[in-house]
């Protein structure tokens, strides 16, 4: 046991040693005075000790943050036997044992029951209070470690979608400057105009590329620019069709993903007069597809991979929307989410700031939850064997302390079931009853 643990009993038994010295002592002595002492701190001892072992084993088997609502059902079990037995064993060892004013017989008559339940009343006390600091100190650790999870996560995330958007800038400038490197050799004239059409798109690449997500609309625009410079190389070889939900214009799809898209089609497909390659860019629902007619060409070197892989890695780290690939003998298409609510999409939820802020904000009403209940329950505790004490010294022929104990009891339990049992759990899971329904 700590020192400090030691110390706290200490203080707890002195003073309730020098409470009973006060009110209960005929004859205040100071041999009185350090024998009540000696007995106070052997109450004190054993139910301390007896408590803090019960309350380090069921942290261990029950931990507070994992199985919060078993631990304070067997919590409140465990503290109810352990102190019942706890008291009556010392009440045991105190009167019949080292003062030797009871029989093991008289030990359990009415005179002592009622001083072991006092007893016991006191130990509930202690023992609530105990279990209750050991929730604070474990919820207040796991606190911490969670908001330090939450940071790292959040920096992993945003070093994750930085690399992703950073992949953008060199691909595209890469694959630019191929198309206009062949051009060059096939027709200077459109070359030049290739290269002004270009500083236009590269303008919006650098734009965009720093954004979580743009309009379809805007992504829209930006596609058709880059298909007419596909068009000024391939000519007719190269069809594109644009059918769009006006509705969904002002939507939100991943920047630069048609232009990865398209570029991709271009890329693994051969295109010539006779076999033109027809690429559709339309809405199905609540996609974006991008649909053009298989025509496989030879692979001189593997393809590195970073268009159709960065379009899903960037949208699995702002949506639980999958991007879908359907391939068939004739078509290939792939389908990207469009994003409804730029505002609850975004990657602003992977931030440090608000990631702390909402695990905190999450603790500190926890707390308060919590906190209430063990107040409510250590008041009890408190001020209950309180009345007991008041009712049995003014006016013991009339028993009324039970009134209070019943009401207040009741009070308790209905608390206790409300943070526990039933309470934001039961109106959370109606609340995503109630949404998956709607959906």
């Amino acid at each position: 046991m700590q020192r400090k643990n030691i110390i706290s009993l200490f203080w707890v038994g002195f003073g309730v040693n020098l409470f009973f010295f006060i009110v209960d002592t005929d004859e205040k002595t100071v041999e009185n005075f350090f024998y009540g002492l000696l007995v106070c701190l052997m109450y004190s001892f054993f139910i301390g000790i007896s408590n803090g072992l019960t309350n380090e084993f069921l942290n261990k088997k029950f931990p507070w943050t994992e199985q919060t609502r078993t631990r304070t059902i067997f919590g409140i079990i465990a503290l109810v036997v352990v102190n019942v037995v706890v008291s009556y064993l010392c009440g045991y060892l105190n009167f019949v044992v080292i003062q030797k004013t009871a029989t093991a017989e008289t030990f359990f008559s009415a005179k002592y029951n009622f001083i072991n339940w006092f007893t016991i009343n006191i130990a509930l006390m202690i023992s609530a209070f105990l279990h209750a600091k050991g929730f604070m100190e474990e919820l207040k650790k796991n606190t911490k470690k969670e908001v330090v999870e939450q940071k790292l996560i959040a920096k992993s995330a945003n070093a994750q979608f930085e690399s992703l958007k950073n992949q953008l800038d060199p691909h595209f400038l890469f694959n630019s400057l191929n198309v206009l490197t062949a051009l060059i050799d096939e027709n200077p004239e459109q070359a030049q105009k290739f290269t002004t059409s270009m500083s236009k798109i590269y303008r919006y690449v650098l734009e965009q590329k720093d954004k979580e997500m743009v309009k379809v609309e805007d992504e829209i625009e930006f596609a058709k620019i880059y298909c007419n410079l596909l068009k000024t190389r391939f000519e007719d070889s190269v069809n594109f069709i644009f059918d769009i939900n006006q509705d969904d214009l002002q939507k939100f799809v991943v920047p630069l993903s048609l232009q990865l898209l398209l570029e991709n089609c271009i890329k693994h497909n051969f295109a010539t007069s006779s076999k033109p390659l027809n690429i559709r860019i339309f809405t199905e629902g609540k996609f974006l597809s991008i649909e053009n007619n298989l025509q496989v060409r030879e692979q001189l070197k593997e393809s590195a991979g970073i268009g159709l892989a960065n379009i899903v890695q960037r949208y699995a780290l702002l949506t639980k929307d999958n991007v879908f690939i359907e391939k068939t003998e004739q078509t290939f298409k792939v389908k990207i989410p469009i994003l409804i609510e730029k505002k609850s999409q975004t990657m602003t939820t992977y931030t440090t700031q608000s990631t702390e802020n909402f695990a905190y904000e999450r603790a500190v009403k926890r707390v308060k939850e919590l906190k209430g209940f063990y107040g409510n329950l250590i008041s009890y505790c408190i001020v209950i064997p309180f009345l007991v004490i008041i009712n049995l010294l003014t006016s013991p022929e009339q028993i009324w302390f039970y009134w209070p104990m019943l009401g207040w009891g009741i009070g308790l339990m209905a608390h206790g079931m409300n943070v526990f049992a039933i309470g934001k759990n039961w109106e959370e899971k109606k609340i995503r009853e109630i949404m998956n329904n709607q959906k």
